[in-house]
């Protein structure tokens, strides 16, 4: 009978472990929204400070994303890197 108690609270410690690992791998994969004042809007991961003031980048979740994928904004390609920010249409990267 102790043997059986073992297995099952091994188990279920295993779940439990497992379970909160997916749940952390699917939260870092989310990405929020980057839009600047010209309505061009790309994915990022990372809340920069150094975008120019002037753009008026605001960051926005996937819930804005969803509701919002339609309409006036001008949708950006994803980039891999995303050290950098959209202006009038063209990809600027940061200076590292």
């Amino acid at each position: 009978m102790n043997t059986l108690k073992k297995t099952l609270a091994v188990a279920g410690l295993m779940a439990m472990v497992s379970g909160g690992a997916l749940a952390l791998s699917a939260t870092s994969a989310a990405a929020d929204v980057a839009c600047n004042r010209y309505g061009e809007c790309w994915r990022v991961r990372e809340h920069y400070t150094t975008y120019p003031a002037n753009l008026r980048v605001m960051f926005h979740d996937d819930a804005w994303w969803d509701h919002h994928r339609r309409g006036h904004y001008h949708w950006r390609r994803d980039r891999p890197d995303d050290h950098g920010y959209y202006s009038h249409g063209r990809w600027r990267a940061f200076e590292r």
